[in-house]
């Protein structure tokens, strides 16, 4: 990866982050010698965000983490998140915002990281019963505790981020962006510009689906969620796939792969703009990291624009009781 940074409002990172989710949850079996390496790798190739949360694999995924961080701490930017509760099977039981919740969150992803500080904390998912104004606040405090650097927001309204953004600056909002999820634009990218705040696209290949790996929800693992998601139902799966080959038709005009162009895409749409595609193998590592040798033409950005799936997305926004929650 090129030496070029991005920045989240303050917060100076590489192009492209890590989501590593897919390491410890939802995704299928991980192997976690290979995560290893896949994460080492990241920061051989100089990723300095890498992205995780505290419900990932009920608190592995902050583990796994950890033995890396161990030796390579001053590499890398550390996002978590809290907000998600879990029980100890591991299913969604609610979202909770309050400052006493938030407080023991945070300290527990320390302990968890083995960390002094998190670089960037997100509130995962906006609490309906919390004003997100006493989040922010209680989040605020960790800031001048030195337990945090900087706040952020996932999945949030632009209303949510000025009335957050009034409380305490937020350096980033983390949501759902890719070619096949535009809904970001109408409101909540326009509004984060006007803040100054970053944007941090989660899942920026439809969580695989743009790099047409997958040709059939049969080929996913059983414990896979995405065979819950429309877009990738039998009904729907054609069609996208067909508009995935109109991806593979650009990639092939530039050099590229379809994940490459999706993520070049995505890069294209600002300077603001930091993608954490997730993967667990260093395979897919190294093409992720090739987009951002991507160039594309205006022409080629429209046609991208262009592309409609079939199928929405999932209601993503707190998902409770035993349902899917990502990212």
């Amino acid at each position: 990866m090129p030496e070029n940074t991005r920045n989240l409002r303050d917060l100076q990172v590489s192009p492209l982050g890590l989501g590593c989710m897919g390491m410890s949850f939802a995704y299928g079996p991980g192997d976690r010698n290979e995560s290893l390496a896949t994460l080492n790798q990241a920061i051989d190739d100089g990723v300095t965000l890498l992205d995780t949360a505290d419900m990932y694999g009920n608190g592995e995924n902050e583990r796994l983490l950890a033995e890396v961080l161990r030796t390579r701490r001053d590499e890398v930017r550390i996002a978590t998140k809290f907000g998600i509760v879990m029980d100890e099977n591991g299913q969604v039981t609610g979202i909770d915002a309050s400052p006493a919740y938030a407080a023991r969150s945070v300290d527990a992803s320390l302990r968890r990281l083995g960390v002094d500080t998190i670089d960037l904390y997100y509130l995962h998912r906006v609490d309906s019963v919390t004003p997100i104004e006493e989040t922010v606040a209680a989040m605020a405090e960790m800031v001048r505790a030195g337990k945090v650097r900087h706040l952020g927001l996932s999945e949030a309204s632009a209303t949510t981020l000025r009335r957050a953004n009034a409380v305490h600056p937020i350096s980033a909002v983390q949501t759902e962006w890719s070619i096949f999820s535009r809904d970001i634009e109408a409101e909540v990218l326009p509004a984060a510009r006007e803040l100054g705040i970053g944007v941090v696209p989660y899942s920026p290949l439809g969580r695989g689906l743009l790099t047409g790996a997958a040709a059939a929800a049969h080929d996913l693992a059983d414990d896979d969620f995405r065979r819950t998601l429309p877009r990738w139902d039998a009904a729907n799966l054609d069609a996208n796939l067909a508009l995935v080959q109109r991806i593979r038709a650009i990639a092939d005009q530039v050099g590229g792969t379809p994940g490459q162009v999706a993520l070049g895409w995505l890069l294209a749409q600002g300077t603001d703009v930091v993608p954490i595609p997730g993967t667990k193998r260093r395979s897919y590592l190294t093409e992720n990291l090739g987009a951002v040798d991507i160039s594309l033409s205006a022409e080629q950005l429209a046609e991208l624009s262009s592309l409609t799936p079939a199928g929405d997305r999932y209601r993503d926004m707190g998902r409770v009781k035993g349902e899917s929650v990502s990212a």
